[in-house]
């Protein structure tokens, strides 16, 4: 099932039932699940690792090496999940020796000219929409959606469950649960239509609600909010995911609307 006008070195590695279409080029070092689909025009080069039935549109370039001045030509990777879609004109880079490896999880979206940079992390179920930038080392939780134009700053960290709007410009790092919008980036409420759709319960968006009222619609900087999360709030996963962000933000959060605090 591959096309004679494709270019497929015949040491890589080809699963079951794999289509690729003509004027591909798929280099030595390369797997490919079972039942996916490679269109035309795709370029996958050395290191790339692509799960079961994904689809790969044309003019997608994945595991070129990293646009990285430090990059050595050190081995390194891009793992992509099973049942993930890359449209067209995607780019997925390599990862460099800080991480080794960039991956894409199961089951994303990843809409049209998207560009994902070395040593990213993309969780499952994560939609992208159509021409995001996202920067090296940057990590987006499970069942984010990235819309379109979106921008992330290196080392920048996503939490699970965020909506981040279109054309945002991501500085800070994005706390599990929520929406951010604006411009300078800002809280804009929980996802909580998201939340619903995965079965999160009203009583635990409520909770969820709470603690983002206290960190982001109070009177108290972050740490202080933080303090009173944990001593007056009872522990539940949800709470100490939100709070463990918080502590390992280097960057610092995104600031609450109305407040200006960060």
């Amino acid at each position: 099932m591959i096309h004679q006008l494709a270019a497929v070195d015949r040491r890589a590695k080809i699963g079951k039932r794999v289509v690729v279409e003509p004027f591909t080029t798929i280099a030595s070092d390369v797997e490919i699940g079972d039942d996916t689909w490679i269109g035309p025009n795709v370029t996958i080069m050395d290191g790339a690792r692509i799960g079961k039935r994904c689809f790969i549109f044309p003019g997608t370039v994945i595991s070129a090496i990293p646009q990285d001045l430090k990059f050595d030509g050190e081995d390194s990777q891009v793992i992509i999940g099973d049942d993930t879609t890359i449209r067209e004109s995607v780019t997925v880079n390599r990862g460099t020796k800080a991480r080794g490896f960039t991956k894409i999880g199961n089951n994303c979206l990843i809409m049209a000219t998207n560009h994902i940079a070395h040593d990213c992390i993309i969780g499952d179920s994560v939609i992208m929409a159509n021409g995001c930038g996202i920067a090296g080392h940057v990590e987006i939780g499970d069942y984010t959606v990235m819309g379109g134009l979106s921008a992330v700053h290196q080392f920048g960290k996503i939490g699970k469950h965020v909506m981040v709007s279109g054309g945002t410009l991501v500085r800070k790092d994005i706390p599990p649960y929520i929406k951010v919008a604006r411009e300078p980036m800002a809280y804009a409420g929980l996802n909580s239509i998201g939340l619903r759709r995965r079965g999160f319960t009203n009583e635990k968006i409520f909770e969820i609600q709470n603690i983002y009222r206290t960190l982001f619609q109070s009177n108290l900087n972050v740490s202080q909010a933080a303090n009173f999360i944990e001593k007056e709030m009872l522990p539940t996963l949800e709470r100490d995911e939100i709070l463990q962000f918080i502590v390992n933000s280097p960057r610092g959060v995104v600031k609450g609307y109305g407040n200006g605090k960060e």
